[in-house]
């Protein structure tokens, strides 16, 4: 027996009269217990909380500037006949075609042929300034695919029907200035306080010409408003490292994208995995955000009965269909007209929930609940005039938000062209990179566990080095020993770098959200990492060099160690640069740890050690080239072996690395003397061989330089830091195909 009552359809189709002469007028609602916010006609924004921290000096530039003040009204005062800002979607449709789990390649079939499934289906609705829009149903829904529609997440291309702000169509570049996007997952960096958080935040959204003493007058109204003034100095925190609650956190979460005060706020799910106090309260935060001037679209699984009461219109979706549309006090009555009357003390949203997934598993789905909501629709809303408009302009509309403090981080004026009026980013370069490389800094100082590890890494294999290959001779096998040290000195200080792969790995997501809303240039956040890992990486090669180089007895004196450490710093940026592009095109730590491994292992079997450049085989001899480890390796081996004047083999020690090395002394100086007589060359015990030009021509290295090989293993960091940029340009999209 359901518990709806009955069966799951009404009866019978209502006609639009039937349902308009059916309606109970006075009914009792239970949402009337709750007392309804009366919404002011202008409230303070947080540019206005500004203005009574710090007066505002009229003098120099500021002199310029015409703050004018626009009073607007609200949905539910006294008989508002028109909007500031009005969001409308009409007849949005969404599809994406289902992959075939099982595709051959001569099975005939195409991918044109695949099924598609569709998301979003005729959907239509409005969301005024003001108030909360929240969009429900249960899982596969379709509310964050609506979400994204409406924050323009989905391709033009791929999306239908049309989305307009104040009967404007809004234009991408402009929509990222007016908007903010709330991830579900609270995205931060774990060791920066709530403070420290939205007050980089500021740094990055808020223009420079707005004073270091505002923005931190503004951070502070915005802990004020999000009512973190207790977590105000705790550290965020993650699982290793204890912080602020899950409620604080998402508070902070939200925070951070609307320090610039926006117009549109879009939110995916923020009540998710809180407790039922944390979740009212940050919907009571978005309350007061919508009361300051903005438009607060949020999907949320669902809400508590104080959390409905702080909502003003709902959506509810099933499949991609809207079954119902409006005011959480019509509820009652548009259940009660479709047959199923919602209990007295039942939670509304709970009941029609419970409803929508019982329709759904009949054979007839929640057509004619969607069939019922367009009746009901037509009553409430007739075509013929709309419930709803805003008599503004959106670039007027605009005009008055900037003027009343909103949009700190946008257009100062409103030109004919309303997308030019407005940057596209806060601040310059120059400032970005400083901001991210303070913030990443910061963060990395409170974890030096981190650079710690990585530098004992490279102190112990320093160490173990010099200790195997302590005070090695100029014999031959003393140069088969410096080929192997060489060999994988350089190979290590490129495996050591593997460990910056999760760095960015755990930075993508915060960066993928900052740029989407044009908090900062990707250019900005490559050059910034590029330069504040050059300190790190001058460490770490300083105290590899200096534990190896006079342990082993390398040559060349101070300008030879000056050159190996040159060498190991190279070798470390061009490794750091490699691992991190890697880490821009693999999603997931153990499968870049094992794409790292493989690939420098294949470079170090074509670096020239294991087999001569004259050696590879012509297929391969490409590999050889594009071999990191190559450069690094023939610039220390030059560096150790390019001395004419250098003897590495004598005399008898031509016979130690064959058969004969275990024949007397006496007697190799008897074959000497043969191969003299035989030469016509006199060829004693003290004869030099071997000089290290002779070893750099075995090995197959005479084509490049030693300072050639150094420029070219640091335009190799370079390559990869480019390569690196591109792949967050064309690679990190936050639009759905």
């Amino acid at each position: 027996m359901s518990r709806f009552g009955g069966s799951n359809m009404p009866p019978a189709e209502p006609t639009a009269g039937d349902n308009l002469s059916a309606f109970n007028r006075n009914q009792p609602f239970e949402l009337q217990k709750y007392p309804r916010r009366a919404k002011p006609s202008v409230s303070p924004t947080l540019a206005d909380l500004l203005k009574r921290v710090e007066d505002v000096n009229t003098s120099g530039n500021n002199a310029s500037i015409d703050h004018r003040i626009v009073e607007l009204g609200y949905a539910g005062s006294s008989a508002p006949t028109s909007y500031p800002f009005v969001l409308s979607f009409n007849n949005l449709t969404y599809s994406v075609k289902v992959r075939q789990k099982l595709a051959f390649p001569f099975s005939g079939k195409s991918s044109s042929d695949s099924p598609e499934k569709v998301l979003l289906n005729d959907i239509s609705g409005e969301a005024r300034e003001g108030e909360i829009m929240a969009v429900l149903g249960a899982s596969g829904s379709g509310k964050s695919t609506l979400i994204d529609a409406l924050a323009d997440r989905i391709s033009k291309e791929s999306l239908k029907g049309s989305v307009t702000l104040n009967g404007d169509v809004l234009e991408s570049r402009l929509l990222k200035v007016i908007s903010a996007y709330v991830m579900q997952d609270d995205l931060l960096f774990p060791m920066l306080t709530v403070e420290e958080t939205l007050m980089f935040s500021a740094e990055f959204r808020l223009p420079r010409s707005l004073s270091k003493k505002k923005k931190k007058a503004r951070v502070q109204a915005l802990i004020d408003q999000l009512g973190l003034r207790s977590a105000a100095k705790t550290v965020i925190g993650d699982e290793g490292h204890r912080g602020v609650s899950g409620g604080e956190r998402r508070r902070v979460s939200i925070g951070i994208d609307i320090i610039h005060d926006p117009i549109l706020l879009f939110l995916d799910e923020p009540t998710s995995g809180l407790d039922s106090t944390s979740a009212f309260m940050v919907v009571k935060v978005l309350q007061r955000i919508a009361h300051s001037g903005s438009i607060v679209i949020m999907s949320i699984h669902q809400p508590s009965y104080r959390i409905l009461s702080l909502l003003d219109r709902l959506l509810f979706l099933s499949h991609g269909h809207t079954v119902y549309g409006g005011s959480p006090a019509n509820l009652p009555e548009f259940f009660a007209q479709f047959g199923h009357p919602i209990p007295e003390n039942e939670n509304r949203t709970e009941f029609a929930l419970d409803l929508i997934r019982e329709l759904e598993e009949t054979p007839g789905g929640t057509n004619n609940l969607v069939e019922f909501n367009k009746a009901w629709q037509n009553i409430k809303n007739p075509r013929n005039h709309q419930s709803s408009k805003s008599s503004l302009s959106l670039k007027d509309a605009i005009s008055a938000s900037v003027s009343r403090g909103k949009l700190v981080s946008g257009a100062t004026s409103a030109d004919a062209n309303l997308t030019a009026s407005v940057p596209t980013f806060a601040n310059p370069i120059w400032i970005e990179m400083t901001v991210i490389a303070k913030r990443s800094l910061r963060n990395s100082s409170r974890m030096p566990e981190l650079f710690g590890i990585r530098l004992g890494a490279v102190l112990v294999t320093g160490i173990i080095l010099a200790t195997i290959f302590w005070r090695l001779d100029n014999s031959p096998k003393g140069v088969q020993e410096r080929l192997g040290f060489f060999a994988f000195a350089m190979s290590t200080t490129f495996y050591t770098c593997a460990e910056a792969i999760p760095v960015f790995l755990q930075e993508r997501y915060i960066f993928m959200r900052e740029t989407a809303y044009n908090a900062y240039r990707r250019s900005s956040y490559v050059l910034a990492h590029s330069i504040i890992s050059i300190p790190s990486l001058i460490v770490l090669s300083i105290t590899f060099a200096a534990t190896t180089f006079w342990a082993v007895g390398l040559a060349g004196g101070l300008s030879g160690f000056l050159f190996f450490f040159f060498t190991i710093l190279a070798s470390f940026w061009a490794g750091s640069s490699f691992v991190t592009f890697l880490s821009g095109v693999v999603s997931h730590v153990m499968l870049g740890f094992t794409v790292v491994v493989a690939i420098l292992a294949y470079f170090l079997l074509f670096s020239g050690f294991f087999i001569s450049r004259d050696r590879i085989p012509p297929y391969w001899i490409w590999f050889h080239y594009i071999s990191l480890v190559k450069y690094p390796y023939e610039g220390v081996l030059q560096n150790e072996f390019a001395d004419p004047t250098k003897c590495f083999v004598r005399g008898v020690q031509m016979f130690d690395s064959t058969p004969l090395g275990a024949v007397p002394i006496p007697l190799k100086l008897k074959l000497l003397k043969s191969m003299s007589s035989v030469l016509g060359v006199n060829i004693s015990s003290s004869t030099c061989v071997t000089t290290g030009m002779d070893i750099l021509v075995q090995q197959g290295i005479t084509d490049i330089s030693k300072w050639n090989c150094l420029w070219i293993t640091v335009a190799w960091g370079f390559f990869f830091r480019i390569l690196f940029y591109f792949t967050l340009l064309f690679g990190s999209k936050n639009k759905r195909s």
